[in-house]
């Protein structure tokens, strides 16, 4: 099992952050991506025959304002300009059934693995072609939303005591550019090989990031100098926001958000 899929690591929101030591289906590659590794992103089409209501969503998703230009932030949010509420929306609005959401709190834990085998089963099994996973993801796992420069900034590789030297999560396996009509390869695009947040995103699942978890992880950064640029607790946080990977969508509070999940019927599974 490699790292970029299988295995990922919880920090209770705010300082609790020191213990360590959030889709659009059409979503932009990061900019960092190698030209290859993005032209290899486009060539994933990876929705299954049948998924009309969950390819609606995607080009909903794609479409919705994402602001990344943040100069600072407060510490608690309450303007829905300040997170991407459109996207939360479509999210919450959603037509199709059955929907789950995830609540996804370990780095190192499972849950990439189990969101691909919960799909798997829902559309292979179950015949449910539309399908929709939401993952909320904060404490440690939280790591996985946000790219290589914010990493490289910040040192992440430090807070999982140097498990994870780079983002692995958001890689292409090359498994993944296997082709997707045969469902039952165990080399291919759905197999435990070309498991990542990059994959799971072209397969419609939705990534939702906490703005609680990054205020705490800015206070985190500060307090032990990894703070390059000297900036205050909402300079840190707005750069960290601007630094999420593409498709995430940002929310005042995953664990809030929970509740709006679930009274919009999404089934709860914690990893």
């Amino acid at each position: 099992m490699n790292e970029t899929g299988c295995t990922r690591r919880e920090v209770l929101r705010g300082l609790a952050w020191a213990g360590v030591a959030g889709l659009g289906l059409g979503a932009r590659v990061p900019a960092y991506a190698a030209g290859g590794e993005a032209q290899q992103a486009d060539r994933l089409h990876l929705l299954p025959p049948g998924a009309d209501l969950l390819e609606a969503l995607g080009k909903k998703l794609a479409a919705a304002p994402r602001r990344r230009d943040f100069k600072t932030v407060p510490m608690t949010l309450t303007d829905p300009d300040a997170w991407d509420d459109q996207a939360m929306q479509d999210v919450l609005h959603y037509p199709g059934n059955p929907k789950m959401v995830w609540h996804n709190t370990e780095l190192g834990g499972p849950w990439l693995n189990l969101m691909r085998l919960t799909l798997n089963s829902q559309i292979w099994a179950f015949k449910h072609p539309n399908f929709l996973i939401a993952s909320v993801t904060h404490s440690s796992a939280a790591l996985a939303l946000f790219d290589q420069v914010a990493w490289d900034k910040y040192n992440f590789a430090k807070l999982t005591k140097g498990k994870f030297k780079r983002n692995t999560f958001i890689d292409i396996p090359p498994a993944a550019l296997a082709d997707p009509a045969n469902f039952q390869n165990p080399e291919g695009p759905f197999s435990k090989k070309a498991t990542s947040i990059t994959v799971l995103q072209k397969r419609g699942v939705v990534f939702l990031a906490c703005h609680d978890g990054i205020w705490g992880l800015a206070a985190h950064l500060r307090k032990e100098r990894q703070n390059p640029d000297k900036l205050s607790h909402g300079e840190l946080a707005a750069d960290l926001t601007n630094h999420l990977i593409p498709g995430v969508i940002l929310t005042p509070d995953v664990v809030g958000e929970l509740v709006e999940l679930e009274l919009a019927g999404f089934t709860y599974a914690h990893s």
